[in-house]
């Protein structure tokens, strides 16, 4: 879990040496009295792939970027990342499955 997510990328998961790591669950929730916009991405030999990018999370909201049939399976080294456009207004939940 992650609080008062903002402008500067939040590293939520990092993948450790020979493990393989599954999210099946990732949250990101305003937390602020406007409107926010929200990038997630993975990562990976220093390139970044996005799950969502500039995804509108209303005042009092969340957005699931990951759950119900969607997984995303990360292997060593990844670095999952959260973004929003403004300072300390998220709060972001990860649900994951370690494999080593």
């Amino acid at each position: 879990m992650n609080k008062n997510v903002g402008t500067s990328p939040a590293t939520v998961v990092t993948v450790g040496a020979s493990t393989q790591t599954t999210i099946i669950g990732l949250d990101v929730s305003n937390t602020t009295a406007s409107p926010i916009t929200a990038d997630v991405y993975v990562t990976r030999s220093a390139v970044d792939y996005y799950l969502i990018k500039s995804a509108v999370v209303p005042v009092g909201g969340s957005l699931i970027v990951v759950g119900a049939d969607q997984k995303v399976v990360l292997i060593t080294s990844d670095a999952l990342k959260v973004q929003t456009s403004a300072a300390s207004s998220a709060d972001v939940v990860t649900s994951v499955l370690n494999i080593t």
